[in-house]
């Protein structure tokens, strides 16, 4: 089961998701999240990822070939254009650029659920509401279900995510909120008990 925990702020909070081990962490550059990180912070961090364990730059309100090219200078390992806002013209135009992109999107936006629909390699299927800790309805997966390398995110947490893989049967698994004692402030316990129950449950 692959897993990534999203929204990371400190070199701590990469260091303790990688000893628990995840697969990739998620470096959010936003003007309206919680975990927004300036460019500068986002650089020394991605730095600080250790090679093995993928970094992924997370937008949801920069252009796509601005992103790109910000993920280019980051050096960071993927590009997460996050919302159904992106387009399949939005993700060309990115590829051109910075050519390792993942698709973020929810049910709600009535997308194609294919991976590589917009030529992206992993797809993530969230909350309709990103970012917010809310679970929503697994049961929609049923008529919609990707397959190959897709992510579950939206809600998921230490406690629900072993059920969640079990319902959703996912590629892999994306954590934010749901391993926070506080908007944007990272707990590392409970980071180890979510990576620890998403690979037991697979």
């Amino acid at each position: 089961m692959f897993v990534k925990v999203c929204g990371l702020a400190t070199t701590a909070d990469i260091d303790v998701a990688v000893e628990a081990g995840a697969d990739a962490i998620g470096l959010v550059i936003s003007g309206t999240s919680v975990r927004g990180l300036e460019r500068e912070h986002a650089a020394r961090l991605a730095a600080h990822a250790p090679a093995g364990v993928l970094s992924v730059l997370v937008v949801n309100d920069t252009p796509a070939v601005e992103a790109a090219g910000l993920a280019r200078e980051l050096g960071v390992g993927a590009l997460q254009l996050h919302g159904g806002h992106y387009g399949a013209e939005d993700f060309a135009a990115a590829a051109r650029v910075f050519p390792r992109l993942w698709r973020a999107t929810s049910l709600k936006e009535r997308p194609d659920t294919r991976v590589g629909a917009h030529g992206e390699e992993v797809l993530l299927l969230d909350s309709p509401r990103a970012g917010s800790g809310a679970r929503w309805d697994l049961s929609l997966l049923d008529g919609a279900r990707p397959e190959g390398t897709w992510l579950l995110a939206g809600g998921l947490d230490p406690e629900n995510v072993a059920e969640a893989i079990a319902q959703g049967r996912p590629w892999g698994v994306d954590v934010s909120s749901g391993v926070e004692s506080a908007p944007g402030v990272k707990d590392h316990d409970r980071i180890r008990a979510f990576v620890a129950a998403a690979k037991a449950a697979a």
